[in-house]
């Protein structure tokens, strides 16, 4: 028992780093906080660093303190599109792809010396470009990229909500979490909406997120229904084949509240449409949810939908770059994720399984329901 104890409490007191890239230094500081509130250490454990680029938009990474034997956890966003470098004597904003060069070279910094490596991407490094499904001549950027990191000896990915999971397969013999935001949202809206859960569904948007959206039934206890689309393959516009049509395939909701839930806002298209649908289909307040909402077209279409009263509340996380001007509008609230992902630093630094505080989040959030 004493040797365990003291192996606790090496790893406790003396193996855990983090490594928080210039892309996320806010959230990153306040998962910082927390582990030092929940183990009781002052100093905390941010190593400092610096990714610099040259005028030229060669960059390089310099670790500045001691990494050797350590357990380090890198956290980058690589969606924060409002981190710039001068290049050739203007401004450029940092894209996706030197995001996720800048994390290879904070890996390779280490020289091979820490014990084990980690890179925490909550929003996962092109996450929708996963699978081939044009005849087989499309990039496969998503497992190309994780074959990469773990090419240069990162251990374990950690994630959020990845965009398909089975994208795992591509590092069968490394670790690869992917956690979900679901009962942090869900407790945040008990807390505010408490009445909304006495009439109440849970809607996907497309096909595509029925099991992100049935795992939100099941813990509510309600009904589930969906959006079918079909789309114009014969064209592409910004990157994506149009909507041609969506059929709703599920019981009326007439009367009822609505969650509609998917992993992400994009353009917003689909959830816009699928809220005028639903509004005309009788549902009263109908709250979108997405675990990152990238807003790539601005948000008019999110305000005149509000002001035509096609949605109460459009709830998100801070596991991605949002604006401060996007995260004060009185129909936009950005749920707090950085205490989970402290959580699941702290019980992976352990050496222990995530999976006992996810059941006891699990059965937490059944209980406030049920006892609201």
């Amino acid at each position: 028992m004493k040797g365990a104890q003291k192996m606790r409490d090496y790893y406790e007191d003396y193996d855990l780093r983090i490594i928080v890239l210039p892309n996320c230094e806010q959230f990153g500081a306040s998962v910082n906080e927390e582990l030092k509130r929940m183990r009781k250490n002052k100093d905390g454990f941010i190593v400092p660093i610096s990714v610099e680029r040259f005028s030229n938009g060669e960059g390089k990474g310099v670790i500045k303190a001691p990494v050797r034997y350590k357990d380090v956890y890198i956290i980058s966003d690589v969606g924060n599109y409002d981190i710039s470098y001068n290049f050739h004597g203007r401004q450029h904003a940092m894209t996706p792809d030197e995001h996720f060069q800048d994390i290879k070279r904070v890996v390779s910094a280490i020289c091979g010396h820490a014990e084990r490596i980690s890179v925490v991407m909550p929003l996962l490094y092109q996450s929708r470009q996963h699978k081939r499904v044009r005849e087989g001549r499309e990039s496969l950027d998503c497992p190309i990229a994780l074959q990469e990191l773990v090419n240069l000896g990162v251990r374990n990915i950690i994630t959020y909500d990845v965009h398909a999971p089975n994208v795992a397969n591509a590092i069968p013999t490394r670790g690869f979490e992917n956690c979900f935001p679901t009962h942090i949202i869900l407790s945040n809206l008990i807390n505010q909406e408490r009445d909304i859960f006495d009439n109440i569904q849970i809607v996907s948007p497309d096909e595509g997120a029925i099991g992100r959206a049935r795992y939100y039934s099941d813990i509510i206890g309600c009904g589930l229904a969906h959006f079918q689309k079909r789309r114009d393959y014969s064209q592409v516009v910004n990157g994506k084949n149009p909507i041609k049509t969506s059929e709703y395939i599920g019981s009326s909701v007439a009367g009822k509240n609505v969650i509609l839930v998917d992993d992400m806002i994009s353009s917003g298209e689909s959830m816009v449409k699928a809220a005028r649908k639903l509004k005309e289909m009788g549902a009263e307040k109908i709250f979108l949810i997405a675990t990152f909402a990238l807003f790539t077209e601005g948000t008019e279409i999110f305000e005149k939908a509000y002001e035509e009263g096609l949605f109460y509340k459009a709830i998100s996380t801070n596991l991605s770059y949002i604006p401060s001007e996007i995260q004060d509008f009185k129909w936009f609230e950005v749920v707090d994720c950085a205490p989970h992902l402290a959580k699941v630093i702290n019980t992976l630094n352990r050496r222990e399984s995530i999976e006992e505080f996810n059941e006891k989040d699990r059965m937490y959030i059944i209980s406030k329901i049920r006892n609201r």
